[in-house]
């Protein structure tokens, strides 16, 4: 029964922890950094929380009444939670301000925030760990009720991230945690009334809070290479799940859903291995023998999966966009995990009740008989509560040296070899403090069994196999960073050697080879920059096309720019909301009032790579003196900014990626309005394809909601609907088409005819035909759409549904199908009118 509580409590531990990562990413911005935090703080509390809670509470109290009260706690502040980490967004200007040090104030406010509950969660294992006899069958249930933390995980995991938050919101998906928590909290209540008779200082490790029975010297250096060995496997398995997820998201698609699979995909191992563990554990005389294989196995397994990501899966024959039923995707995905990720995963789990029995039979006294005494055993929980803290203390160092550190500077190949190592050492440490010595040997006679010694073989074995490994590990292909789940499409097309530009081929034929010409690990995703044989060049994030000189894109990017700058009458400052190719700031450039562009991205290696390559392109905006990058989260630059702009462009990837929904709320878009200057203008790029019409509709009635006088632009191809610019301003728009052409024919507009010319408008007329519907327009087809706000982020919800669709045309045509030519928006001369109106053939004659 007491499996079952935890569980349950498992499970509102991680809808906790997926909601806290969204409301995270509104308070601190940047996805590295607010993943991190998270991490960190989860893990450092539940360590501090293991090892302090159980020495300040007497072993006097009941231990399942202690469980349901740290059980009541943790609901009580994850509710506090809910209202106290928004409330810290709004004190954005007067905590720190914009930069550095503004963002390391607040994220150390949110910190101690999420350390509470998480400082709770950490006390459970050890307090239950009271309540456990003390015997070899006793102690190795600590390690089914981590199987059953873990297992509940799972269910939470996917729960939050597949019903919760999908069709509800942040609130709800806490007020369910918190109702765990409180079910679990009157069960253990309960189940101490039923059990009232038994004593809990006979029989239990009721000693967790005491003096730690005195190791013996022999014993010392076994006892600490156990808890090293415990806090190693906590670092390597959330340094991997970091580089993993990393990976495993350019392949199955960034979205929230395949951030809840990966992550139950290895929680589910971690259950199977400690389940496994703890059964095992129950009759292993040599659990230390079981301990060294199982971190040996560990360097093996962790190979496996480096090897499947980069040389199986990629190129598996899938076609995404022949099921649009996203369950079909989703099966298919789990497999993919399962295949590469469980393996490693499972031995991690075996680890922590293969620790367990070992500190048992060497963690205090010296063992008799079978070689597990009660003395020894009365000390285990105690042990069981410093190994929980090195297990959880190794995940905290894990996953913020790879996620903050090694990843971003080294790259995966590097941090997948040093994990390797790190597993190989460990191993090795086990054998040398386990190697067989006089005292061993008294100990054998004593129980009348024989000890088996590791020693430096054992070590120098283990030390090898890492070595071995590390050998095989090979750096992901460059298309799984470009193409992501579409490279087995593209196949043979793919040149595998990145190459110099001066060595690209000349251009001709039909485009059919496909060259990197740079790929590149940055703190917050993976870029790379591709040229075709015809000259096309893309830049690739989050394993697709972000920017590119294609026409198609070439006209969206500077329909951004050039719509937006037009629209006001007289604009002299400019903030473009991340960089990609620069081609959108690059817009402003020849604009000749304009004195001032800013350029805000998340991704450093954008900014000071990727928009360079194409100088020719973005008109050398990064070398214009009037142009100053930020390297910051957006949303966190437009809340903490005191400057105001003319013009605000956001242009961030595709909804579907996670994250990315913050970026489109209506309180983002409230945050831009508010920083425009009177008579200001802001733009927002939507795509079409890899949407459907649900998702639109929820992104265009978002910023309507903000901007109810906005209109919209189409970037159509000659299949139909591409993509489209949403245009928005705190007053109705007058657009006056003839002052806008006396306006291009100036002189000192000349490059400005010149960029829109290039980018395939050869005078305002087709600029203005791009006209695709007001907000006025589609009020009765937008009735039923969902608006995407900071407590649901519904987007990143609807678009990752839907993520694999190609529908844009029949989005286009719908949203087009009843429009009307607006008399009232564009005025000027009948001849000119009749021009534009021309065309709109699908536009509903005038009333």
């Amino acid at each position: 029964m007491v499996a079952c509580f935890f569980v349950g409590s498992g499970a509102a531990a991680l809808i906790y922890e997926v909601v806290w990562l969204q409301l995270l990413q509104l308070v601190i911005g940047l996805t590295s950094v607010s993943l991190g935090l998270l991490l960190g703080t989860f893990m450092g509390g539940m360590c501090l929380g293991s090892l302090l809670v159980p020495r300040w509470v007497s072993p006097g109290h009941h231990p399942l009444k202690v469980y349901a009260a740290l059980e009541i706690g943790i609901a009580v502040s994850g509710v506090a939670l809910l209202f106290f980490l928004p409330w810290i967004t709004g004190l954005y200007t007067s905590i720190g301000g914009a930069g550095a040090s503004g963002l390391l104030l607040r994220a150390s406010v949110a910190a101690a925030c999420l350390l509470v509950p998480s400082f709770l969660m950490g006390a459970t294992l050890p307090a239950v760990a009271r309540w456990v006899e003390s015997t070899r069958d006793g102690v190795s249930w600590l390690g089914v009720f981590y199987a059953g933390n873990i297992l509940g995980g799972v269910a939470g995991c996917l729960i939050a991230g597949f019903y919760l938050l999908r069709v509800h919101d942040t609130a709800i998906a806490t007020y369910v945690a918190a109702a765990l928590n409180g079910l679990v909290a009157l069960a253990a209540l309960a189940w101490a009334a039923s059990h009232s008779g038994k004593k809990t200082n006979e029989g239990c490790a009721t000693t967790v809070d005491a003096e730690l029975d005195p190791v013996e010297p022999g014993n010392r250096n076994k006892v600490y290479a156990v808890l090293i060995c415990s806090g190693v496997s906590g670092a390597t398995a959330l340094g991997e799940e970091v580089v993993w997820t990393r990976l495993l998201s350019l392949l199955l698609g960034g979205t929230v859903y395949t951030f809840s699979i990966i992550l139950a995909v290895f929680l589910s191992g971690l259950g199977i291995g400690s389940t496994l563990g703890s059964w095992w554990a129950r009759t292993l005389r040599r659990p230390h023998v079981a301990l060294w294989g199982c971190q040996l196995l560990l360097t093996a397994g962790m190979a496996w999966t480096a090897a499947v990501i980069a040389r199986s899966l990629p190129y598996w024959p899938i076609n995404p966009t022949l099921s649009l039923n996203p369950w079909h995707s989703f099966q298919l995905d789990v497999v993919r995990c399962i295949w590469a990720v469980l393996p490693p995963a499972v031995l991690w789990g075996a680890s922590f009740p293969l620790a367990v029995a070992t500190l048992s039979q060497w963690g205090a006294g010296r063992a008799v008989g079978n070689g597990f005494s009660k003395e020894a055993g009365s000390a285990a929980a105690q042990w069981v509560s410093r190994l929980y803290a090195a297990n959880t203390l190794g995940a905290l160092l894990g996953s913020l040296v790879f996620s903050l550190g090694l990843t971003p500077r080294f790259g995966t190949h590097v941090s997948q070899c040093v994990l390797i190592g790190l597993a190989g050492l460990s191993a090795a440490w086990i054998a040398l403090a386990f190697k067989k010595g006089a005292d061993e040997e008294k100990d054998a006679e004593a129980c009348g069994s024989s000890f088996v010694g590791l020693g430096w073989g054992a070590a120098a074995a283990a030390v090898a196999m890492a070595g071995l490994f590390i050998f095989t590990v090979v750096t992901a292909p460059w298309g799984l960073a470009a193409y992501g789940r579409f490279m087995a499409t593209y196949g043979k097309r793919l040149v595998p050697e990145i190459v110099k530009e001066s060595d690209l081929p000349a251009a001709g034929g039909d485009g059919a080879d496909i060259f990197c010409l740079y790929q590149g690990e940055g703190l917050n995703g993976t870029v790379a920059v591709t040229q075709w044989s015809s000259r096309v060049r893309n830049f690739h994030s989050a394993g697709k096309v972000q920017a590119s000189n294609d026409p198609r894109d070439m006209r969206l990017q500077r329909m951004l720019g050039h719509l937006s700058a037009l629209m006001h009458e007289k604009p002299e400052s400019a903030l473009v909301v991340a960089c990609g190719a620069g081609v959108t700031a690059g817009a402003f450039v020849p604009h000749p009032d304009m004195k001032r562009i800013v350029i805000c991205d998340i991704e450093p290696l954008v900014p000071r790579v990727v928009a360079p390559m194409f100088e020719g392109e973005n008109h050398g905006v990064l070398k214009d003196a009037r142009t100053q990058v930020f390297l910051d989260d957006g949303r966190h630059f437009v809340r903490t900014t005191k400057e105001k702009f003319d013009i605000i462009t956001s242009d961030p990837i595709d909804p579907w990626v996670k994250g990315c929904a913050a970026l489109n709320t209506v309180e983002y878009f409230e945050m831009c309005k508010a920083r425009l200057k009177p008579g200001g203008v802001m733009s927002l790029w939507i795509p079409l394809y890899e949407s459907d019409l649900v998702t639109v509709k929820s992104s265009i009635s978002t910023f309507f909601k903000v901007f109810p006088h906005g209109v919209i632009w189409a970037n159509d191809t000659e299949e139909g609907g591409y993509d489209a610019v949403l245009l928005g301003t705190a007053e109705p728009m007058k657009i006056d088409v003839g002052a806008l052409r006396s306006r291009l024919d100036r002189p000192d507009h000349a490059a400005v005819k010149a960029s829109l010319a290039e980018g395939g408008f050869p005078s305002v007329i087709h600029l203005l035909g791009t006209y695709a519907g007001r907000a006025s327009d589609l009020g009765e087809r937008m009735k039923d759409a969902e608006i995407n706000t900071d407590r649901n982020l519904r987007l990143q919800y609807l678009a990752g549904w839907s993520f694999n669709h190609f529908v844009g045309a029949r989005i286009m045509n719908d949203m087009t199908r009843h429009r009307k030519f607006p008399r009232e928006l564009f005025v000027g001369s009948e001849s000119e009118l009749r021009v534009l109106k021309s065309l709109f053939p699908s536009a509903v004659a005038e009333p």
